[in-house]
């Protein structure tokens, strides 16, 4: 009888572990170009990252903005050149949701309670 008990809990511990891929975004977000679909909160952007700089571009703007990075799932953008004083306002990223080539942030402006949510997606 305690072999059978054994051989069930051994058996049910065998099948349970298995193999769940985990996508961490290993630092993949931090260089490239990307965008952000035009939808709800956002009109279409693309975005070009290098070292510490992020270049946005949209409709007939660009924004050069400075790109720090906490960690994996969490940075802040500033501008370098503000033109109003809601740019002066540092925004601060964090990542929901890791995809293969795209993910769910939430981005709260300065120190105010307005957050959006969005998605970015890498096309380089």
């Amino acid at each position: 009888m305690r072999k059978l008990l054994f051989l069930v809990v051994f058996i049910s511990i065998a099948v349970s572990c298995k193999d769940v891929p985990v996508i961490d975004n290993n630092n993949i977000f931090k260089t490239g170009v990307f965008e952000i679909p035009a939808g709800k909160n956002f009109v279409k952007e693309t975005i070009i990252r290098k070292d510490s700089i992020q270049i946005s571009k949209y409709e007939d703007h660009i924004d050069t903005l400075s790109i720090k990075w906490k960690n994996n799932f969490f940075y802040t953008l500033k501008y370098i050149n503000p033109k109003n004083e809601i740019q002066k306002d540092p925004m601060f990223v964090q990542i929901n949701k890791v995809y293969e080539n795209s993910y769910d942030f939430t981005v709260k402006i300065g120190f105010s309670n307005f957050s959006t949510k969005g998605t970015i997606h890498k096309v380089k």
